[in-house]
């Protein structure tokens, strides 16, 4: 069983998607279950966590810079197989610890974007470890915490929604100074990344199921369809800017803003017009 600070924190982040307040309002977060290897009796517990290009996420075993490693990440070394909950997502992960090169240059990412990850190893001797969590290919549509699709469609755009703010407000940030962080730069190539396959699984998937039953809403699904090519080149400018070497901040924001202009004027949209064959 959880403490009782962080089972609050488990209890509001799946009542609210993901969402919880105070000093983790603006925080990536999600929840691990691991299994315990001496109770073998299951585990969840609320961690931070970093984009890593979309095909994983990384936590962090600092334990707030404790001289022992958090029982969690003893349980995930004796059993890889774990639980990743995001607030809109559930999916069935493997835990791989990284190697210390591996490690050294995720750990140097995340203190770029949050030196407190310094302050932690600079209060232990033990090198504190990074964790890769990677999801476990399934059949089938992902598992989205949702009563039906119209509430799936809001909950997968608000997940766009929250990651776009974070990496405006990571933008903003004044303490990294002018140069674009290495994080930041990963932050935008996987939001890039992961719109990029929601559009395409959109076009290929739900409206081509969607428009044979419902031929009035054609003119809706020809202006989402030319709303994604719209899409589409945007994020390829983002991805063109974030990529160069000498990019500074300045130079990248204006491109996440007019994208973040534009998605949200698609997404309002979308979820106007297909909210009630959805229900």
């Amino acid at each position: 069983m959880p403490n009782p600070f962080n089972q609050q924190i488990i209890d509001e982040f799946r009542a609210h998607r993901g969402r919880v307040g105070g000093p983790f309002e603006s925080a990536r977060l999600l929840l691990l279950t691991t299994t315990g290897a001496r109770t073998g009796t299951p585990h969840t517990t609320p961690l931070g966590y970093y984009p890593d290009g979309g095909e994983r996420v990384l936590v962090i075993a600092s334990a707030g810079g404790a001289p022992r490693h958090p029982d969690w990440f003893h349980n995930l070394v004796a059993q890889p197989q774990v639980t990743v909950e995001t607030g809109v997502f559930t999916y069935e992960a493997t835990a791989v610890v990284l190697d210390r090169a591996a490690r050294d240059e995720a750990f140097a990412r995340a203190v770029e974007s949050n030196p407190g990850w310094a302050e932690y190893q600079a209060k232990t001797d033990r090198v504190i470890p990074v964790v890769a969590l990677r999801e476990n290919p399934r059949p089938g549509p992902p598992r989205i915490e949702a009563s039906s699709p119209g509430e799936a469609i809001r909950a997968v755009h608000d997940v766009f929604r929250r990651e776009l703010a974070l990496i405006r407000k990571e933008f903003a940030a004044s303490g990294g100074g002018p140069a674009l962080g290495a994080q930041l730069r990963i932050n935008c190539l996987t939001l890039c990344k992961g719109l990029g396959n929601h559009h395409a699984g959109e076009d290929v998937t739900l409206f081509p199921s969607l428009e044979g039953r419902h031929p009035e809403l054609a003119p809706a699904f020809d202006r989402l369809r030319r709303e994604h090519e719209r899409i589409a080149a945007l994020l390829d400018d983002l991805r063109r800017v974030v990529s160069a070497p000498d990019v500074d901040r300045a130079g990248a924001l204006p491109e996440v803003e007019r994208l973040t202009d534009e998605l949200e004027a698609h997404l309002t949209y979308e979820e106007a017009q297909l909210a009630a064959v959805l229900r």
